[in-house]
């Protein structure tokens, strides 16, 4: 990446978002945290100091078109070049298919699936002007398999993995790579707000490491795609971080 260029993280103020941020700044990065809950802003403000040479924070509706364009734009110009982009913006729901409601199918597509394309679209215009750029979208194992529960949000993060596919097709000539991480079971405030002690027990048997993951586990995948000296010919893939949920079978002591 380029020395003095910047990544921008929505959702970037807590559960996986923040681990990236974390990881970034680590690097030496500069990142802009991005999140539409200001109070999250605030108290990482506070935790992670305020040098505002490397860091900067964002209140930030994804579904606010106007206003995702507004802050992209901003940072690219102000803050340093963009070279990265992180969509961990999302919500989620564990609510079967007959009793999941239009409205809450709508709200998932719109978060999930159109808030990361708006800011992808917004970041690539920018990246285009110097052929170079990553940008990695938070999947979910859930949008690879057909998961109990999770029809909307399934099915959003199923078109995110599509939607990842062809923006690197389209962008590839551009010298934009983008690319996806599909998490398992991760320990995050939205999977502890989300997932039921009858779900957990579920996926303990299911994954074959028997645990859930750390956000610290997904930020070295996405810091390895946003590194174009480790992953500079990776584009439109989707790699799933999931303690081998999506290998496995049939597994000893599962029945």
């Amino acid at each position: 990446m380029h020395p003095n260029g910047t990544v921008f993280v929505t959702g970037g103020a807590s559960g996986i978002g923040l681990a990236i941020v974390r990881a970034l700044l680590d690097e030496g990065r500069r990142v802009v945290v991005a999140d539409l809950a200001e109070g999250n802003l605030e108290q990482i403000r506070h935790e992670l100091g305020g040098d505002a040479e490397r860091i900067r924070f964002e209140a930030l509706d994804v579904t606010d078109e106007e206003g995702v364009s507004r802050a992209i734009g901003r940072c690219d110009a102000e803050f340093g070049p963009l070279i990265g982009l992180v969509n961990s913006a999302g919500i989620g729901a564990d609510v079967g298919s007959l009793e999941t409601s239009t409205g809450l199918f709508r709200k998932m597509v719109e978060v999930n699936l159109i808030g990361s394309f708006v800011a992808s679209r917004e970041a690539a215009q920018r990246m285009r002007a110097r052929a170079s750029g990553s940008i990695v979208n938070i999947a979910s194992v859930s949008g690879v398999r057909g998961n109990s529960g999770r029809v909307a949000y399934g099915c959003s993060k199923a078109a995110v993995i599509h939607m990842t596919k062809v923006m690197a097709v389209e962008l590839g000539p551009s010298g934009i790579r983008v690319n996806a991480i599909a998490p398992g079971p991760v320990e995050t405030p939205l999977v502890k707000e989300v997932h039921t002690d009858q779900a957990r027990a579920a996926w303990m048997r299911t994954v074959p490491q028997r645990r859930y993951g750390t956000p610290d586990e997904l930020a070295g995948a996405a810091t390895f795609l946003l590194d174009e000296r480790k992953s500079s010919y990776i584009t439109g893939q989707t790699i799933c971080v999931d303690g081998g949920f999506t290998a496995a079978g049939i597994m000893a002591g599962s029945a």
